[in-house]
């Protein structure tokens, strides 16, 4: 990170959007009260040592931390007028002239194979057909003739032989590798589709709950020039799908108000498909607005770094 400086001599580029005092403080404001109502009964809980395979999966799993998710930042292109430098908890602010905006000096030459490779798999995905053919079976394929259960705090909701029946008497179709990759051994030669690291961004398809999961792992990884307006919805996204997905699995968490979505049935998995094809719908405009930040962002990174 860099140090900030008390008044950049490097004018800011790429203007598009400016905020008078009152309006990003309510931006501000607004963010951080959402997103406290989203975590912090969460965060309470886990306080109490208390487990949520939900949220647990999107705090560790993600590993974006809750105070890091809580900050605001106008996201790159966006003049603040006013304020002070202490007010951003991120090196990459400066100002000039009492403007206030991420200076995209600051932006690392070293993270830009990372910002290409992640843009094309949001452009990839986006061009792609949507598939909604895998019924939520990768949870299962994940406890498939296991020794240990991943969540052993939880109980499935039927015996090991009678999942071990459910799971060779359907096709299984994942198409993304991070779920893939923890399918048990006596699970992954039954995929229909050969799945490694090489071939990820290839595979990758928008109907896919765990691929519209990762748009806020993709929106957070190139925080804070990416508007936590737009890392913020991905999240609420995240929590969705991942509701779902919890729903659809073999764990029994009926304790937890989370009704399962029978996929071991055939209204099961309508209800499945159905809330897959919603779920796509709120991933559009998310990945949308992604795309267009990174683009913004590998625009400004190319002229600053190719000028020096």
């Amino acid at each position: 990170m860099n140090m900030k400086s008390p008044e950049s001599t490097t004018a800011p580029t790429n203007i598009h959007t400016r905020l008078a005092p009152g309006e990003w403080k309510r931006q501000k404001a607004s963010h951080e009260q959402a997103i406290a109502e989203l975590i912090d009964p969460y965060l309470q809980r886990r306080s109490e040592q208390q487990k949520d395979p939900v949220m647990d999966f999107l705090f560790e799993y993600y590993a974006f931390r809750p105070s890091h998710l809580r900050r605001w930042s106008p996201g790159l292109g966006v003049l603040l007028l006013e304020g002070n430098l202490h007010d951003w908890p991120f090196d990459e602010m400066n100002s000039r002239d009492s403007r206030y905006f991420l200076d995209i000096g600051h932006f690392s030459p070293d993270r830009l194979s990372s910002l290409k490779w992640i843009l094309g798999v949001l452009q990839n995905s986006a061009n792609r057909h949507p598939s909604f053919g895998c019924f939520g079976m990768h949870e299962w394929a994940m406890v498939y003739k296991a020794d240990r259960i991943r969540h052993e705090y939880l109980s499935l909701r039927m015996d090991r032989d009678e999942l071990a029946a459910f799971v060779e008497s359907r096709p299984l179709a994942c198409t993304h590798f991070d779920a893939f990759r923890f399918f048990t051994d006596e699970a992954k030669p039954q995929n229909k589709f050969k799945l490694n690291r090489e071939n990820f961004n290839s595979m990758e398809q928008p109907g896919c709950l765990h691929t519209n999961m990762d748009l806020y792992k993709w929106a957070f990884k190139m925080y804070p020039w990416i508007s936590s307006r737009t890392i913020r919805r991905a999240f609420e996204l995240a929590v969705e799908t991942r509701i779902i997905d919890m729903k659809a699995s073999p764990y029994d968490l009926r304790h937890r108000g989370l009704e399962p979505i029978k996929i071991e049935t055939e209204p099961g998995r309508r209800e499945y498909v159905e809330k897959q094809h919603a779920i796509f719908k709120k991933s559009k405009p998310i990945r949308g607005q992604l795309i267009k930040e990174y683009r913004r962002l590998l625009d400004s990174a190319n002229r600053i770094h190719l000028a020096t």
